[in-house]
């Protein structure tokens, strides 16, 4: 029944739900073997906040990006950007660590030496928990996809070895 009550609050008419959306990625293009760097825009509604991925107590639940790439495709560091201590009327005193408004997940893909070059779909998600001036709501997570381009870049030079200047009979 608790269950039920909560799932029906999210249809109550004029009742705001929190939520965060992500902009459309431009598609990126990175050279086979090289890694690249993928910039993921996010906005979190007007109203409310999300922790940061780094929030102050271990009891929050931090904002954090979920990928899945394509074989031969490498996710390497994912950047968050730096959250901003705020205090909300909830909790005066405790300062949180959260996101408002716009921010920024910067991915960096590296596609293998040997992969086929081409546009590949990375999926993947993010999940947060978004709270307002009074109270926070369960945990949620939106899809992520994007795209990248992978170019064969220019060929390796490659180089003889240095010859010997003596003439040998």
């Amino acid at each position: 029944m608790v269950a039920w009550l909560a799932f029906a609050q999210d249809d109550i008419p004029g009742k705001k739900i929190p939520s965060v959306t992500m902009s459309a990625p431009e598609i990126v293009s990175i050279t086979r073997g090289k890694p690249g760097t993928v910039s993921l825009h996010f906005r979190v509604e007007r109203g409310f906040h999300v922790n940061s991925n780094k929030p102050k107590s271990e009891f929050l639940i931090p904002t954090a990006l979920k990928v899945n790439p394509p074989t031969d495709i490498i996710i390497g560091k994912v950047s968050y950007p730096a959250g901003e201590d705020k205090s909300f009327p909830f909790s005066p005193d405790e300062k949180l660590n959260v996101y408002t408004g716009d921010f920024s997940v910067d991915v960096v893909v590296r596609p293998l030496a040997s992969v086929i070059a081409g546009k590949y779909a990375v999926h993947g998600e993010l999940k947060y928990q978004a709270c307002d001036n009074a109270a926070c709501y369960p945990p949620k997570k939106i899809p992520v996809d994007f795209q990248v381009k992978v170019v064969k870049g220019a060929a390796p030079v490659r180089r003889n070895p240095r010859q010997s200047p003596h003439i040998h009979s």
